[in-house]
């Protein structure tokens, strides 16, 4: 087959039945990405003769005799394409794996189609952005700026990565290829609890290229926790690399090591297990119940209460939670569902590694490839000079890469063979073995006089943690933060993880408190009318204010500290705009209007110890470099990190070389997850950048006999009273010397601030069909002083749509016998650029966060109070309380037509 890719003439002959995705890319396009290979989310992108296609649907051959541009023939960094520079610009991008897709497509646009966006980019999702950043890209509206020396905090400057992103030259995990690489393919279970009693691999091994089939009784039988923790004892060990017991369909049964993934999904297709069913639960609170099956053996130490399947639970209370209800003059009860969601972050789970010098090497895709490292050495009992996990460019996160579910077998296979291994998730493996949400069930008592004034909060919450612990015990006690908003002496919490043969759950943004926030937020609305209190007005009676102790789990003296009013803030500023703002008009008479908000808290950091250290050395070529251990996956670190050192050096953002999420070449770092990328790594290069500037100054105020005090850095040098002295001649009297201008420092976790934020919602309903149409939307965020406003807004833009999605158009269907049964985009439904409003952002003024340049992290809160927005929303709107989520069409009628066909109508 002759075609001609970006310019240059190939004669290449594509395997049988190969994609186009797949051809390209084993020419070294790297630009086409593999998110769904469905033909559902436009990653893979590329025009075939000026027509955009999604190449993972379209066969090869179908590039025979034709031109084919992809997103590396698109422009280059030193010559974009106007849409490249749009989406640069925008900036219409947060982890950028999505972007070469997005942007081969709208370089198509006709202005009638850039008139359309809900039709015209109906082929390309993205899980970041909200997709306000890419209308803005495609539309041409710029939102970066330049900052001048020294002030680069309060920016919107561009992303360090922002022109290689744009080009497709911006490394993910799988972007490479390594000479021998063998492809690893896995075995799942068909069963949700089943003892193995025998696996034959004769025919798997006689398959042409097959190498190695790995069973349990092949790999260390050592037990861990896949969850990712500084102290990984916060978490169970209670997981094997391969187990002689399934609980759960999907879990992994057997890895096949292959030259080509054909070859080892044919030898998957080989393997014979012999299974020996058993009995299996899939709710937690039968699982709870007397005589369930047991998933875990009564010897096991990490179980709390093993013959009851609970992982851990929780029981607090502070103050008579019975006397506080005595005191209430109304008490309102409620119990409320949220189920699982899937992270659907572009860029599937993926591992590479190969020995390199004897040591062990691992490319991955993860959210902290230190701690990833730990759990490698201890599984493979490697000492820490033995292995090295980096990570390039991540395609998305929200917590599902807080896992180490593809590295430990990559590591086995080259460990055992000596060869390179790519590990690659499908997409429905992401659905169907990655560590969806925590489905949860609240049930919230609250009392209250007759004033508003909260008597008594009481919380049950039964979380569904599936077959193995992971993140089970942390997200419940994050959990108790449903009751940690609100002022009042009386307070009940009580928790249960429990085990069911279901697909673990694991981290996902908002970790723990977006199903308590859905569920405490409703009833507060519900309280709010039974008290005929404006809900708005009953949450600024109860809130947390400046001085108030933040109580959850107890009274005691804690490490979190506030000073301004930021949620009240919030909720006036959320009021204030809701009054003026009507937002899209009601598609028609027929619709009901109403109106919903919900408010929300989140610490900066987790409980659990989180580290971060930096490292900041000026060089020769007088780059200041940035090493901190911190992955991108489109929160944002890197370009806080890279603004910060600036600011701190007097320099501009162009003057920094940042290293990062490489064991070799930076320090520990606990992880980009829970805020604590801004929060605690950026408090380390905060430091770090002050130390080499302190050094930068001694040595100049030495140098030129002026007292330190009178010294000050710009770009180009130092300012010693009336003379100044270049960075060149510092750097090269430095090195004459014999010293350097370095320096390394850590952060911790500790003390930490609070995150506030409000949303608000206007939305349409149509009675007859159930469907929802947000009118209005906004949000209210206390961050602290706001590093990059753009990104900000991003971050909050993001969340809004993730919450939309939880709360509207995402349903994870399983089946009778535990099976997921949609997992792909097209049937799970994650939210399109039709189905997101713009949000509006407004940001808090505040400073009395004890983060980098008195910053918040926010990423992560932006998600928790959206679903209970919606949820009051509707509720304004109908009449009827919906305690379930997702709140679909046919929900939403089911209960209107009930609801208007009762005599009295529904309360519950």
């Amino acid at each position: 087959m002759t075609c001609i890719v970006n310019g240059t003439i190939f004669d290449e002959e594509p395997d049988p039945g190969q994609c186009l995705r797949t051809f390209l890319r084993s020419l070294g396009h790297y630009g086409v990405k593999k998110g769904c290979d469905a033909g559902d989310c436009g990653a893979c992108t590329v025009w075939l003769d000026g027509i955009p296609v999604h190449s993972c649907i379209t066969p090869a051959f179908r590039a025979d005799g034709r031109e084919v541009t992809t997103i590396e023939g698109l422009g280059s960094p030193g010559d974009l394409h106007p849409m490249q520079r749009q989406f640069r610009d925008a900036p219409g991008f947060q982890c950028g794996f999505c972007t070469a897709g997005m942007i081969m497509t709208s370089a198509t646009f006709t202005e009638a189609q850039k008139e359309d966006l809900p039709r015209s980019l109906k082929g390309n999702l993205c899980r970041c952005t909200g997709y306000r950043g890419i209308e803005d890209a495609v539309k041409g509206v710029a939102g970066v700026e330049t900052a001048a020396p020294g002030k680069a905090v309060g920016a919107s400057v561009s992303a360090p990565a922002a022109n290689d992103v744009v080009t497709g030259r911006a490394e993910f995990t799988m972007d490479t290829h390594i000479e021998g690489m063998l492809h690893l393919k896995v075995l799942h279970s068909p069963h949700a609890h089943a003892r193995i009693v025998s696996i034959d691999k004769t025919a798997a091994l006689a398959v042409p290229g097959v190498h190695r089939v790995y069973t349990w009784e092949d790999v260390p039988r050592k037990r861990f926790t896949t969850a990712i923790h500084t102290d990984h004892l916060v978490d169970p060990d209670d997981t094997f690399i391969l187990d002689n017991t399934v609980r759960f369909v999907g879990q992994r049964v057997v890895a096949v090591l292959a030259d080509t993934v054909g070859a080892a999904e044919e030898g998957c297709r080989r393997v014979v297990v012999a299974y020996e069913s058993m009995p299996a639960v899939f709710d937690p609170e039968e699982a709870m119940a007397e005589g369930a099956p047991q998933l875990h053996g009564t010897h096991d130490p990490f179980i709390r209460d093993p013959v009851r399947n609970i992982l851990l639970e929780v029981h607090s209370h502070i103050g008579d939670i019975d006397a506080g209800f005595a005191e209430a003059d109304v008490i309102h009860e409620g119990t409320y569902a949220s189920p699982r969601v899937q992270h659907a972050h572009l860029e599937t789970h993926g591992s590479i590694a190969w020995m390199e010098d004897g040591r062990l090497n691992v490319r991955t895709s993860s959210q902290s490839p230190s701690i990833a490292k730990v759990k490698l050495e201890y599984l493979f009992g490697l000492r820490p000079d033995q292995l090295r996990v980096f990570c390039k460019r991540v395609g998305g996160g929200f917590g599902g890469k807080q896992e180490v579910i593809s590295e430990d077998l990559v590591a086995l296979a080259t460990l055992d063979t000596g060869r390179p291994v790519c590990f690659e998730y499908t997409r429905e493996e992401e659905f169907t073995t990655a560590s969806p949400r925590h489905p949860m069930a609240l049930t919230v008592k609250l009392g209250a006089k007759a004033d508003g004034t909260l008597t008594a909060i009481q919380v049950r919450n039964v979380s569904n943690t599936g077959a193995y612990g992971n993140h089970g015990g942390e997200t419940l006690y994050a959990g108790g933060a449903a009751v940690m908003t609100y002022r009042c002496p009386n307070k009940k919490y009580d928790g249960f993880s429990v085990y069911t043969n279901t697909v673990p759950s694991g981290a996902l943004r908002g970790y723990g408190m977006t199903q308590p926030a859905f569920a405490m937020e409703s009833a507060m609305h519900e309280l709010a009318l039974a008290l005929h209190i404006d809900p708005l007005e009953l949450r600024r009676r109860n809130i947390v204010r400046p001085g108030d102790p933040l109580v959850a789990m107890h009274d005691g003296p804690d490490d979190v500290t506030f000073t301004e009013e930021g949620l009240a803030k919030c909720i006036d500023l959320v009021g204030e705009a809701l009054a003026r703002t009507a937002g899209e008009p009601s598609p028609g008479p027929e619709w009901l209007v109403g109106a919903g908000v919900a408010s929300s808290l989140h610490e900066t950091a987790p409980p659990t110890e989180h580290i971060s250290e930096a490292w900041v050395t000026l060089g020769d070529d007088l780059m200041y470099e940035v090493a901190v251990g911190t992955p991108e996956f489109g929160e944002g670190t890197s370009t806080a990190h890279v603004q910060i050192a600036a600011n701190q050096l007097g320099t501009t953002p162009s003057r920094i070389r940042l290293v990062q999420s490489d064991t070799d070449r930076t320090g520990f770092d606990t992880g980009a997850f829970a805020s604590a990328g801004l929060f605690v790594a950026g408090n380390a290069v905060l430091r770090a950048a002050n130390a080499v500037r302190d050094r930068i100054l001694e040595f100049a105020a030495s140098h030129t006999g002026v007292h330190v005090v009178m010294c000050s850095m710009d770009d180009e040098g130092v300012v010693c009273g009336e003379q100044r002295v270049s960075l060149a001649e510092l750097v090269a009297l430095a090195r004459a010397r014999g010293i350097r201008f370095t320096a390394a420092r850590k952060a911790y976790g500790s003390p930490r601030s609070v995150t506030f934020n409000t949303q608000g919602f206007r939305i349409a309903v149509h009675p007859v069909t159930g469907e929802i149409r947000v009118l209005y939307s906004v949000q209210a965020t206390d961050a602290g002083v706001v590093v990059n406003p753009a990104q900000v807004r991003g971050q909050v833009e993001g969340g809004v749509a993730q919450g939309i999605g939880f709360a509207l158009t995402e349903n994870y269907h399983v089946d009778a016998k535990g099976g997921m049964v949609n997992p792909n985009f097209r049937n799970y439904r994650i939210p399109t650029y039709a189905d997101i409003p713009r949000t509006d952002v407004l940001l808090v003024d505040s400073s009395d966060s004890v983060g980098p340049m008195r910053s918040k992290g926010m990423a992560e809160c932006c998600i928790n109070p959206v679903a209970p927005a919606l949820a009051n929303a509707l509720h304004d709107a109908t009449g009827v309380r919906y305690r379930e989520l997702p709140l679909t069409p046919e929900r939403i009628y089911s209960r209107l037509n009930a609801y208007h066909s009762a005599p009295t109508g529904l309360s519950t």
